[in-house]
């Protein structure tokens, strides 16, 4: 190259391949320093999905399997009559002696009946406290009441008293509620009406407090 060609090169600068690959180099760097370590991080919080699924499924996967062989020798009448108590149970609450009678009344053997009202091992002590809120959501009781009410409903005392004393009602507040309802539908004195709370499981302070809130 002559002399005078060299000069007319160094005039026009570097010719259009040398700039178009120091571009793309630079380019590569760019990439590498804002976005080089992408791969890896979403490497590994993918490794961290997976791992923290695998470790929940054998968990599910064996409780499923447990309950499976768990009823596996059932005949028809006994899985018939578990999943009907299981249907009861689940929009309202029953003693164990009231669901075994429930079935009974749907025709399925005592036999029958039993094994499936046992195999849901249900919370019977649970289901006395939700029997005691289903009670108080329609009428007024005093404690001895209700505890009365949840063992005619098949509960044991102790089921009954436990259903009650974990519900926690007001019962003062049930004494006044108790006296409204009677005198909704009678007349009458104010001793007559503490008597009758009395009656009706009531102590004396929680009598005369319902008959006071009530205008007597």
């Amino acid at each position: 190259m002559t002399e005078e060609k060299a000069s007319e090169q160094k005039k026009k600068g570097m010719p259009w391949w040398g700039w178009a690959i120091i571009a793309v180099v630079a380019l590569g760097g760019i990439s590498n320093l804002f976005g080089g370590g992408n791969d890896s991080v979403d490497e590994q919080s993918q490794t961290e999905v997976k791992a923290e699924a695998t470790s929940s499924e054998p968990e599910e996967i064996a409780v499923v399997e447990e309950d499976v062989a768990a009823f596996a020798n059932e005949t028809a009448g006994e899985e018939n009559a578990r999943e009907i108590a299981d249907i009861y149970l689940s929009y309202s609450a029953f003693s164990r002696s009231g669901l075994i009678d429930q079935l009974l009344y749907e025709g399925y053997s005592s036999a029958e009946a039993e094994y499936g009202v046992d195999a849901l091992g249900a919370d019977w002590e649970r289901q006395a406290v939700f029997s005691a809120a289903e009670y108080l959501a329609y009428s007024a009781f005093s404690r001895q009441g209700l505890i009365d009410q949840l063992v005619y409903g098949g509960f044991s005392d102790a089921e009954a008293t436990y259903g009650v004393e974990t519900e926690g009602a007001d019962w003062n507040e049930q004494a006044a509620l108790s006296a409204a309802e009677y005198l909704a539908y009678s007349s009458f004195s104010r001793q007559g009406l503490i008597d009758q709370l009395v009656y009706g499981g009531f102590s004396q302070a929680e009598a005369e407090y319902g008959v006071s809130q009530n205008g007597f």
